[in-house]
């Protein structure tokens, strides 16, 4: 329900309002979106969407383009070109592509030979393109670490990145606002990451569900920037929708002189402020979920099982299972034990580490470094330690680090030195573990598989994953070193080691005029913000309708089936959104040889064509963004999928490609479903209807569905096409915008002085293909 005049309103409540541009009585939303960051994942079907329906990027000048996911971080002095300089097939084909659609499209794009390249969740805030109060998306879950200025940011599927890139809107509706209060102190060598793992652990995975989390106290108060960025950049693995935390003079202070930030002292600088100092949640604000945390219960912290919520003190040991409170959780305590080859009992610092990765978008910034250069200082990784990779953030997070000599401590040390990319976070490039070897990780995710295929990962701060370097197994830093404070406020700027880096590209376009034409040569805008050339008609690409579904459904009995479960990333690397059925539960249908696993429901009869999933486990699709989970669950012929309870972002991107999710949080209602799903009957889903019936004709039970998904659902109705019947509404949101808050428009900051008004930034030339790609062909679904 909207806030009502005079109500005391929260941060969420503040920054979701101020971007509404229609309101149904249903209560959804369409909501503008001020800063849209893109990569080359989850963006090539979303080019590809606007293509075939010959439609154009609605705001160039808010959104941002770079490569992270997929790129080497190994040295790149011999770099030429992203073609020749990317081995892997899969990944170069993401990454050419991402090139052709920011060219194709005019949308600023960092490079590999540009330093502001790097992790998208590292460039945003760093650029100063992330600013308070801002509606923030992208097509990465952890989207979410541009809340610690304040915005509003999550992310989003390929369907919503498309849509946002016609549009500039979201359709959404309002979440629930929590408050996770962290008060005291934090013990000397406690990070920030410790406090967010804590955070985790006391509220599990799905603690957020349906949630924007504001992060506040005076625990959170005391952190600097980027700690503060750590903290919110995982709250979607406590299930939320989003982590804020309140903008105040820290916030400020960080972006002073950033390139996309108004100018520091400027009017535009001072009216920023003052709107950007409103935005603190009002006395008697209410919250739906209240989270008190004393900052003395913290002390460091590390995962050791497969979720981010199993987490132990470093000083504690590995739990039993025997000891959980139901059978279900039993049952996946002792999977994960084996998975992770641990023994119940083991004490945590026993556990031998095999490689050490401190990089990701969690923590590879610079203060993140410089913790951790502190730890290693005048010592060496341990024999046992076959690599220790440190991978900055950005191409000028490392110009900063080589500054103040952090690179030459690691190198002393043993530690690799790389190149700005996501890297070993999640195997999608070549920094990934081997079967069985176990890293300590200041990523964000230690699901199956994530860092490579059987991989063990335990997640910990950047000072913990340090010392676990240095003893070669799993270490209390506080042993080896001696701490007054956090290591991220120690770590915090200090004038005398001020950045240094200017954000600037290569070098060569400096020199070079063939370069520094590669970069600038860019069409103008058709206006100062906004493309005027977008198509009028209301129609658009359309979806099969869905009515009634009738079939087997396939009982699935595990809680927490992750979209790294669903589809492995290994599979990710497409530039299509069909083709993925095959990949659709690899590591449960398949074992090692190839082979089918008897034992998995959808390689038995009379499974195997199901096209219902009925999962008593809860929290279905936690994870990843990623829309890959639901591509391959309807590429392999699965319409709908019922459970207790979805992850949100799963949920909606479910819904984007016509599929219906059912959530019967009732544990009646989905024992009579999946009793006839265990008997191998039929069972009817009727949506116009919202009743499940047994063959039968039986109804079994109700479910819930929002109105506005049921309408698109039974209609097969395209959601840009809809948006852009509201056409009139945006253009005079964003006049408002321009107006009200004109630091929000791209069209000053992406231009350069001197170079006739062409954007600053541009792909270089690509290779020609032979994929075919500009042939229009309808949307394969």
């Amino acid at each position: 329900m909207p806030v009502a005049e005079g109500t005391p309103q929260t941060l969420y409540d503040k920054v979701f309002q101020d971007h509404i541009v229609d309101e149904k009585l249903d209560g959804t939303i369409l909501l503008y979106i001020d800063r849209h960051l893109v990569h080359e994942v989850t963006s090539p079907q979303a080019f590809e969407g606007l293509k075939n329906a010959g439609r154009k990027v609605r705001r160039p000048d808010c959104t941002l383009a770079t490569t992270d996911h997929n790129v080497p971080t190994t040295s790149r002095k011999a770099l030429k070109d992203i073609a020749s300089f990317i081995l892997e097939d899969d990944s170069r084909t993401q990454c050419v592509t991402l090139e052709e659609n920011v060219k194709d499209f005019g949308i600023t794009y960092f490079g590999l030979s540009d330093k502001r390249q790097g992790i998208v969740h590292v460039i945003g805030p760093e650029q100063g393109f992330t600013l308070p109060g801002t509606t923030v998306v992208c097509g990465d879950s952890h989207t979410s670490t541009h809340g610690a200025f304040g915005a509003l940011a999550f992310g989003i599927g390929t369907s919503e990145v498309e849509h946002v890139l016609a549009t500039q809107c979201l359709i959404t509706k309002r979440s629930k606002n929590m408050r996770i209060q962290v008060d005291g102190e934090l013990a000397p060598g406690v990070s920030s990451k410790d406090v967010i793992l804590h955070v985790i652990g006391k509220i599990g995975t799905a603690g957020g569900t349906a949630s924007v989390i504001e992060f506040c106290g005076s625990v959170i108060r005391s952190l600097s920037m980027e700690a503060r960025m750590s903290i919110c950049n995982m709250s979607i693995e406590a299930g939320a929708r989003a982590g804020m935390v309140a903008p105040d003079d820290i916030t400020f202070e960080y972006l002073k002189g950033k390139p996309l930030a108004p100018k520091y002292g400027s009017d535009e600088w001072n009216k920023a402020v003052a709107y950007w100092r409103s935005l603190s949640s009002d006395p008697g604000a209410k919250y739906d979920v209240d989270v008190f945390i004393d900052g003395k219960d913290i002390i460091p912290t590390v995962t050791w099982g497969t979720s981010p919520e199993d987490v132990v003190p470093i000083t504690g040991v590995v739990p039993d299972p025997e000891t959980f409170p139901t059978e279900a959780k039993k049952q996946a305590g002792r999977r994960m034990l084996e998975y992770m080859g641990l023994t119940a009992g083991t004490p945590m610092e026993d556990i031998v580490v095999d490689k050490v990765f401190i990089g990701s978008c969690t923590n590879s910034r610079i203060e993140d470094l410089r913790a951790a250069a502190q730890v290693v200082k005048g010592k060496h990784i341990a024999s046992n330690i076959k690599r220790a990779l440190i991978v900055p953030g950005s191409g000028l997070v490392k110009d900063q680090a080589e500054a103040e000599g952090l690179h030459k401590t690691f190198l002393d040390a043993g530690f690799e030195w790389r190149e700005a990319g996501c890297s070993m976070c999640l195997g999608m490039n070549p920094d990934i573990l081997s079967p069985k070897e176990r890293c300590a990780s200041t990523s964000n995710r230690n699901f199956e598989g994530r860092q490579g295929a059987k991989g063990r990962t335990h997640l910990m701060s950047p000072v913990m994953a340090a010392a676990a370097a240095i003893v070669g197994k799993l270490a209390d830093v506080r042993k080896l070193s001696e701490y007054q404070g956090s290591p991220h406020i120690e770590a915090a700027v200090n004038p005398e080691v001020a950045p240094t880096a200017k954000a600037h590209p290569d070098e060569r376009i400096e020199t070079d005029d063939t370069e520094k034409e590669m970069l600038t040569d860019q069409p103008e805008d058709s206006s100062p913000q906004v493309n005027t050339s977008l198509p009028k008609s209301p129609g658009g690409v359309g979806l099969p309708k869905f009515t009634v579904l009738r079939g087997i459904a396939a009982p699935m009995d595990k809680a927490n089936i992750d979209t790294d479960a669903i589809i492995p990333k290994q599979f990710l690397k497409t530039i299509k959104r069909t083709g993925l059925g095959k990949a659709l539960f690899y590591e449960m249908r398949f074992r090692a040889d190839g082979s089918e696993n008897p034992n998995f429901v959808l390689n038995r009869e009379p499974y195997r064509g199901s096209r219902i999933i009925v999962c008593t486990g809860e929290n279905f699709g936690c994870g990843s963004s990623r829309e890959h989970a639901p591509w391959a669950l309807n590429d392999f012929g699965v319409k709908t999928v019922i459970a207790p309870s979805f992850a949100d972002i799963f949920f909606n991107n479910s819904f984007k490609n016509g599929m219906l999710m059912i959530a019967l949080p009732d544990r009646a209602d989905l024992a009579a479903v999946h009793a006839e799903a265990v008997a191998g009957r039929e069972v009817e889903v009727d949506l116009p209807n919202q009743v499940i019936r047994a063959a039968d004709g039986r109804v079994l039970c109700a479910f819930e569905v929002e109105e506005f998904r049921k309408h698109c659902l039974i209609n097969g109705l395209d959601d840009i096409g809809l948006t852009m019947q509201l056409d009139d509404k945006i253009a005079e949101f964003e006049r408002k915008m321009s107006r009200e808050t004109p630091w929000l428009d791209g069209s000053g900051y992406l231009k350069r002085k001197g170079m006739g008004g062409k954007l600053a930034v541009k792909a270089a030339p690509v290779p020609k293909t032979n994929r075919g790609e500009d042939k229009k062909e309808p949307l394969e679904w």
